[in-house]
């Protein structure tokens, strides 16, 4: 019993040592305000009727004809319009300076950028379709678009991004990035919602791909596995913190291959037009249209036991 009454003390005394740190750290590990931050289960279920509702019977419901699609889509888009009003509030509610709880201007503001962002679902569709036309095009492997749509990761991945690049390009806050990065946990591609991607995008294999916020891609874009498209280095004001907002990553124009771990660095960075970067290429210079760079063939030694 002795023992049992120490144990407590000694939960309480941590108690205390935790709720000291409340209010002490910066940044602050809290968030303790009356109107919670986005639900990231809720967000996961957004990115999965959406994705429903751009490839029907692909994802979700596999029970739909054209007798029931019509009410089925119906059904999703109101779910979605709900969920997604209720999360982009909770994501603008933080930065409002309107007193009170619920707040009528955030509330009209999640209202409109959800109906926007529904409303450019039909050009989602068909700017995902040219992702997944490239992907059978580019690849010899694909026995079918089905196969594309249903097995390959880099079109969840690019499916993903583009519904989160229309919410950046909203002016939406945390939910593109949350969905981003949901996305790279399940196939460990990594692309920025802020990065502009022109259509016909394709990444083969896919595992290891980075893109950065800044990033600007031209049509007819291919990728292979492990190539990252990054910053060099990070600029600094006087103060020595990090300037945000300038172009940090390169520029890949249309109709550029680029192959397996290629690193390319660089806001002033641009890759020309119809260009080949060859495997583990390191690039911060830009390349002129039409151009092929490759590393040199290196010298094996094979030494017998």
């Amino acid at each position: 019993m002795r023992e049992q009454l120490q144990k407590r003390d000694e939960i309480r005394d941590i108690r205390r040592a935790v709720l000291d740190t409340y209010g002490q750290l910066t940044p602050k590990l809290q968030h303790l305000d009356p109107t919670p931050l986005p639900d990231k289960t809720s967000i996961i279920l957004i990115v999965d009727e959406l994705l429903e509702i751009i490839y029907p019977g692909y994802f979700g419901s596999k029970d739909l004809e054209a007798a029931n699609i019509d009410a089925h889509i119906g059904d999703l888009l109101d779910s979605v319009f709900s969920r997604l009003t209720e999360e982009i509030y909770r994501s603008v509610r933080p930065d409002c300076d309107q007193p009170g709880e619920p707040c009528d201007h955030c509330s009209t503001v999640a209202e409109d950028q959800a109906l926007d962002l529904l409303g450019r679902i039909p050009d989602l569709r068909r700017r995902l379709a040219d992702d997944v036309q490239a992907g059978y095009d580019g690849d010899p492997a694909a026995k079918g678009t089905d196969e594309v749509i249903f097995a390959y990761p880099a079109i969840y991945a690019i499916s993903v991004f583009r519904i989160a690049h229309e919410l950046t390009r909203i002016g939406v806050p945390l939910l593109p990035r949350i969905m981003t990065e949901y996305a790279h946990s399940r196939t460990g591609i990594d692309i920025h919602p802020g990065a502009d991607i022109g259509k016909g995008f394709f990444i083969d294999h896919g595992t290891g791909v980075v893109i950065g916020e800044t990033t600007n891609i031209g049509d007819n874009v291919k990728l292979y596995q492990g190539v990252t498209i990054g910053a060099l280095s990070f600029a600094k004001d006087n103060e020595g913190n990090m300037v945000r907002g300038k172009k940090r990553h390169p520029t890949i124009e249309n109709d550029v291959v680029i192959y397996a771990g290629a690193t390319i660095l660089g806001g002033a960075t641009v890759i020309g037009e119809g260009s080949i970067i060859g495997g583990n290429v390191w690039l911060t210079e830009s390349v002129p249209p039409h151009t092929r760079v490759l590393i040199a063939k290196p010298e094996l030694v094979i030494d017998k036991k």
